[in-house]
């Protein structure tokens, strides 16, 4: 079977994987970018992009931000020894004034750092956090209104422009 296709968005990331629910489910208030401390069998796996950001969140503990609950799947070609459980916690690379202020807004504001999308830029992995606040049932249905409104809008001024 081949590996899934990776795809290079405008930024100059090849993103490996991304959570779209995560935007339906949170209203995402700022991203950050953080690298991530990986094993290189776990690198390996990213490179045929084999992750899963389903259920995980980011999280700030004793000064460190760590990534749980990412299934980074084990790499086809190491068995045994080189190995990597497939979904332990990762550690991110962030600059202290950035996971002070990360955890002082978490804290203040009752905030929850989702990821968005890992991706590699320069030739390492990273992952876009968002600072995001959940949403209630009824704040998905008006999202959902918005998003095809603006569709609408955006197919009748291209059909504008055709003729």
């Amino acid at each position: 079977m081949p590996a899934k296709q990776r795809s290079t968005d405008a930024t100059g990331r090849t993103v490996v994987a991304s959570n779209r629910r995560a935007r339906y489910d949170y209203d995402i208030l700022d991203t950050v970018e953080a690298g991530i401390a990986l094993q290189g069998s776990e690198v390996k796996s990213l490179r045929s992009a084999k992750a899963q950001l389903k259920d995980s969140y980011a999280y700030v503990s004793a000064g460190e931000a760590w990534l749980k609950g990412v299934h980074i799947a084990p790499y086809s070609h190491s068995s045994g020894f080189g190995g990597h459980e497939a979904e332990r916690e990762r550690k991110l690379l962030l600059h202290r004034a950035q996971i002070d202020d990360l955890r002082r807004r978490m804290e203040t504001d009752h905030l929850t750092l989702v990821p968005l999308s890992i991706y590699f830029r320069d030739g390492r992995a990273k992952v876009e956090l968002g600072l995001a606040r959940g949403r209630k049932r009824h704040d998905k249905r008006h999202a959902i209104a918005e998003r095809d409104l603006r569709r609408d809008i955006d197919r009748a001024v291209a059909a504008r422009h055709v003729r």
